[in-house]
């Protein structure tokens, strides 16, 4: 596949990617790059911090179209990584408490539920892989980011990370039931961890408490609500991820290599 990259990158390659959530962008990132995947094309964006250079795709963009979760272009985004020859993937997401979070903490899952329902979660049609999930989440990358929380005195949790179809809220009962198992609730957090994992690649996901989630507080939730706070907390959260970016080890030594090791193949 041909990958179109700027001049001022070319031959140094990519240290990190970010797959960028709702409302959320680097503001250097203004230059295109057009990378052709077998599941179609996806724009990233390329950006330099002090010590790496790094790419975002924003997940939700789809030339002028903003799409919904149940019709994000997961697999494409994924392997667009591969071409771009990344390793390391910080995944940016909202999501409601189920728990009592504070509106506008952060959240970092060490675990997630699939509630989805219709989304392709694989990359291989033709034959059955069965990745290891034990730790779904990058250790390296989750510590990074932890780490860079803890220093600025920013208040986050960790927790289970449940992924909704959508693109509805969920229902008061289906809340009911789902915060046994979870403390927050998302819809775009699966496939994509999955997906990272068939290609032994590194994935950490920084969560946005934004809401309540339905019949966890007085109001109902409205979308005008996650953007707001998500408007609110973008500053901090983009120096959290440029913290979090120049800590991640140039090398790594997590089990995220072996995800998909050939001795899980049927």
């Amino acid at each position: 596949m041909q990958t179109h990259r700027p001049g001022y990158l070319t031959g140094s390659g990519f240290d990190v990617a970010v797959i960028g959530g709702v409302n959320f962008s680097f503001p250097e990132a203004s230059e295109q790059i057009n990378v052709e995947t077998p599941f179609g094309e996806v724009r990233a964006y390329p950006f330099k911090t002090k010590s790496k250079n790094c790419v975002i795709i924003p997940r939700h963009a789809d030339g002028q179209k903003h799409l919904p979760p149940h019709m994000v272009n997961y697999r494409a985004i994924v392997w667009a990584f591969v071409e771009l020859d990344i390793k390391r993937i910080i995944s940016i997401n909202s999501v409601g408490t189920m728990q009592g979070h504070p509106i506008g903490s952060f959240f970092l899952p060490d675990d997630f539920v699939d509630m989805t329902r219709n989304r392709i979660s694989t990359f291989h049609d033709s034959r059955t892989i069965h990745v290891d999930m034990t730790e779904p989440y990058c250790p390296q990358i989750r510590q990074s980011l932890k780490a860079t929380l803890t220093k600025e005195d920013i208040g986050f949790a960790e927790g289970v990370y449940v992924c909704t179809e959508g693109p509805r809220f969920e229902t008061r009962a289906e809340i009911r039931m789902m915060n046994r198992i979870g403390d927050v609730v998302g819809m775009t957090g699966v496939p994509e961890v999955v997906l990272a994992k068939e290609l032994n690649l590194c994935y950490a996901s920084i969560c946005t408490v934004t809401n309540n989630a339905c019949g966890m507080g007085a109001q109902k939730v409205t979308a005008s609500e996650v953007v707001r706070t998500l408007k609110e907390r973008q500053e901090i959260l983009l120096d959290v991820l440029l913290g979090a970016i120049g800590d991640i080890p140039a090398h790594r030594d997590c089990n995220c290599r072996y995800a998909a090791d050939t001795d899980a193949c049927l």
